[in-house]
């Protein structure tokens, strides 16, 4: 078994917040991240395939597909939106790290997982000091 990343990056807008919920009681618990008028990031993005290598290429996947899926499906619709209202994965979703790192992973799974090659993880990197992790369910 062997693992392969590749990184990509995104600008994108979010807000975190609760519309059943005051904007004291959003400040509280999102603090800043709850601005009304938004907030942005420089996302880092991780995303780690595995399976065998293939004797006749030497390869495991290859990487032009490999970006070509990612940017199609995930970069291309995250780059320079506003993720809660533009980006038609997380429509109805909080826009947390979190639950973007787990919406990309199901995005991308149905387009990695065919013949030698599976979707490992995504990392998600929002700033330099944080980031999540996801393996799947």
């Amino acid at each position: 078994m062997i693992y392969i990343t590749r990184r990509e990056r995104f600008s994108a807008a979010h807000k975190l917040y609760r519309e059943d919920w005051s904007q004291e009681q959003n400040e509280a618990v999102f603090g800043n991240c709850s601005n009304p008028n938004w907030h942005g990031h420089n996302y880092e993005l991780f995303v780690t395939v595995k399976g065998e290598v293939n004797p006749e290429t030497g390869f495991l996947i290859d990487l032009k597909r490999m970006k070509s899926i990612i940017l199609e499906h995930v970069i291309h619709k995250l780059d320079h939106k506003n993720i809660n209202l533009d980006v038609d994965f997380m429509s109805g979703k909080k826009a947390s790290t979190e639950i973007i790192a787990i919406e990309i992973f199901r995005v991308l799974k149905p387009h990695f997982d065919q013949e030698s090659v599976q979707l490992h993880a995504v990392k998600l990197y929002e700033t330099e000091n944080n980031f999540v992790e996801y393996f799947g369910e």
